[in-house]
């Protein structure tokens, strides 16, 4: 009996700590027709000194700073006895209240009309929140659990759709700060559809699609079908499903064509905001952003880098993991539709494609390695620059280096070890994911070397391709599966151009990209194209007919102006370097039993 009452005790005093220490907040929508929303935060407890309060400049899933402190203002504090405290702003987004007491109220208005991932949208139909883009938050406080209402009652027929957790009365709890940050909330009058998987453990968890589109109930239920199988799959690769918070994992999906577009991973959701009128007719199209999404709940959320543990709201969070984690993805997203059905192999083979001429030809490739494409993210992942930057010529997504690294390794673990690239990430998943144990670039090597029981294969891969800028023959590695990598434009010559700008009929060039003709010639961003081989450049068709009469080698004088002034440079045309990838039955050669094993083992559906 005295066990029982110290237990009963201990609970009613950390409950009486919850009580002390939450942070509340509360947001109606009474001006939503114009996009605003109305904030209030409780703090309790308040320590002695001075109150910091401040808006993220950083998201979960994103990486660049974004000043989500712009779109606030009217933002008052107010003591227990409702009396106006004093407030300093120091930043943008900061604000300082030196006198106070044990319990601060803070209200302000919040403006937000841009659906996708990263901010907020207020409009009648729904709120779409983002959380750093939201709410504030108080300065060392990060450990407080917080509890947030929605009110809603005059619009008809919306409802809450967050992984937060449910307290009645349209209320939801975080643990903390991180977790409340990484919660994206959808209210509106949306259409669900769900479906229970079973883990390996036994236990049931719920998917679920939120839609907020103009469709019908009978295409969601046919758009969960179809998202089912690509579930499936992305099962197969890790053999089992994350643990998901409170047993359920979140699709919120808005689609209009106004929408700004996006998908954003959070640990037990995804936002994805998709530019077409509807999902009824578009289906196939846009499963892309589904599976690249759903398979960060594994990779990132869990299997996550050290470089962003904890996450940092007060300015951009750089990283060199992002190649794994954002490229990896990008690299199964697209193959776990070929493999569920919904990609052909030619398809996978456009995409891989892509993948392989972006790596061997672009300039960000050749000069820097995959750890330095992910640590520029913080000046690429959606940030914001008035000013011309050389990005062109520097940097090469990590999304698509980090997909051509994977397509390369697995390849090569196939080919050479009778393993495959699902095989190293169930090893990282052992090991770091499913533990949630930090990982650094290290850690990855390690991991790699275990699997292969070649440490040296591991060293020497990561020296080469993630450190280093040297590049996998993939030539070589796709041969195996059948497939013929080549030049696309044998003997065709090759300016370096790209599209031009036409205004007023003048032809204004872009950047030019080291290693292009163009580039050598001296051309570059805002040029005024005038004539190329004594040829008047009056739109794109010329200039794609001048480039065609000619060949690799041959020299011609280029006249161009800049800033008024008349110029003229000497192009020499190089071959075009595009490559492409074709199966090999389809170069006249011969598709081999090995080579048909192979790429069935790699393409088809691993779901037993």
């Amino acid at each position: 009996m005295k066990k029982i009452l110290g237990t009963a005790a201990v609970m009613l005093l950390s409950l009486g700590v919850f009580a002390q220490n939450e942070i509340s907040y509360s947001i109606s929508f009474p001006n939503a027709v114009h996009h605003e929303a109305e904030i209030t935060m409780q703090i309790p407890n308040v320590p002695a000194g001075v109150l910091k309060v401040r808006m993220s400049r950083s998201s979960p899933g994103r990486y660049a700073t974004h000043e989500f402190g712009k779109n606030v203002y009217n933002l008052k504090a107010f003591d227990v006895n409702g009396k106006a405290l004093k407030i300093n702003r120091p930043a943008g987004d900061e604000y300082e209240i030196v006198e106070h007491g044990k319990s601060v109220k803070i209200t302000y208005t919040l403006f937000g009309n841009w659906i996708d991932g990263t901010y907020a949208g207020f409009d009648e139909t729904h709120a779409h929140m983002n959380i750093p883009a939201t709410f504030a938050f108080p300065i060392g406080m990060d450990a407080r659990p917080r509890l947030v209402k929605f009110n809603y009652n005059e619009k008809e027929n919306w409802k809450v759709a967050t992984q937060l957790k449910p307290m009645g009365k349209n209320t939801y709890y975080a643990a903390n700060l991180q977790y409340f940050m990484d919660s994206p909330t959808e209210i509106a009058d949306y259409k669900t559809a769900s479906w229970q998987v079973k883990n390996t453990d036994g236990k049931m968890q719920t998917i679920h699609i939120i839609s907020h589109s103009k469709d019908e109930q009978k295409t969601i239920d046919n758009y969960a079908e179809m998202l089912k199988k690509m579930v499936d799959e992305h099962l197969a690769v890790w053999g089992e499903f994350p643990t998901y918070d409170y047993g359920n994992y979140y699709f919120l999906h808005d689609v209009y064509p106004d929408y700004a577009g996006d998908g954003m991973e959070h640990r037990n959701s995804t936002v994805i905001v998709q530019r077409t009128p509807k999902i009824e007719g578009y289906e196939s199209n846009l499963l892309g952003t589904f599976s690249h999404e759903y398979f960060h709940s594994w990779n990132v959320e869990r299997l996550r880098p050290k470089t962003l543990e904890p996450f940092n709201f007060t300015h951009s969070d750089i990283s060199n993991e992002l190649w794994l984690a954002e490229g990896f993805t990008q690299y199964y997203g697209s193959l776990l539709l070929t493999r569920a059905g919904f990609k052909t192999v030619d398809n996978a083979a456009q995409t891989f494609n892509g993948l392989v001429n972006a790596v061997l030809n672009s300039p960000g490739a050749k000069n820097y390695s995959p750890i330095e494409a992910s640590r520029y993210a913080v000046f690429a992942d959606a940030g914001v620059a008035i000013d011309q930057t050389n990005k062109g010529n520097i940097f090469l997504s990590y999304y698509t280096y980090g997909a051509a690294t994977a397509l390369a390794l697995d390849l090569r673990l196939r080919s050479d070890f009778k393993l495959t690239l699902d095989d190293y990430m169930r090893a990282l998943w052992k090991a770091y994911g499913k533990p949630e144990i930090a990982y650094t670039v290290p850690d990855l090597e390690k991991t790699l070397g275990i699997l292969t029981k070649n440490p040296a294969f591991a060293a020497d891969f990561f020296k080469r391709y993630i450190y280093g800028t040297e590049k996998n023959d993939y030539a070589k590695l796709l041969r195996n599966a059948g497939y013929v990598l080549r030049k696309a434009s044998t003997g065709k010559a090759y300016t370096g151009l790209g599209r031009l700008s036409f205004e007023d009929g003048k032809a204004i060039l872009a950047q030019t990209t080291v290693g292009t003709p163009a580039y050598a010639a001296g051309l570059d961003f805002n040029n005024i194209l005038l004539t190329i081989d004594g040829v008047e450049i009056k739109d794109q068709a010329t200039l794609t007919k001048v480039t065609d009469s000619h060949k690799p080698g041959d020299v011609v004088d280029v006249n161009y102006s800049y800033h008024g002034e008349a110029k003229s440079t000497k192009l020499t045309f190089a071959e075009n370097p595009a490559m492409e990838i074709v199966s090999i039955e389809k170069t006249g050669g011969s598709l081999t039993k090995e080579m048909q094993a192979f790429r069935d083992s790699w393409l088809n559906s691993q779901v037993k």
